[in-house]
């Protein structure tokens, strides 16, 4: 499976912004959303399962602005990103498997960089 980040740039401080992840094919596991930040190990950020009930996971430094979602006919995985601050710049890497230990290497996908900023 191929995936293909879009969507990240520059905003300001409580801005947002949306992440979409397009697979190259149907994805039956679960999917989701891990970031690089400065400094930082790679971390999930959220993730969103694939087996109908649709249950999600966000870090709890996100949680309460950023809503994961899967259009499955699409091939797509979202990630809004609302009230973003300066801490959530980083790259963000969309992975078809969740969990992935391998995320941030650029395994599933080439990343893309979200940069919060005034």
């Amino acid at each position: 499976v191929q995936l293909v980040e879009s969507g990240g740039g520059l905003v300001q401080p409580g801005g947002s912004l949306r992440l979409s992840c397009t697979t190259s094919e149907r994805v039956d596991d679960d999917m989701g959303w891990y970031r690089q930040t400065p400094g930082n190990e790679c971390e999930p950020v959220s993730s969103i399962t694939n087996d109908g009930s649709t249950s999600t996971y966000y870090s709890e430094a996100v949680k309460g602005r950023f809503t994961i979602s899967m259009d499955n006919a699409k091939k797509t995985a979202f990630l809004q990103m609302n009230n973003l601050k300066p801490e959530d710049t980083g790259m963000y890497y969309c992975v078809a498997d969740f969990p992935a230990p391998r995320a941030c290497l650029g395994y599933w996908g080439q990343g893309i960089q979200v940069t919060v900023s005034s």
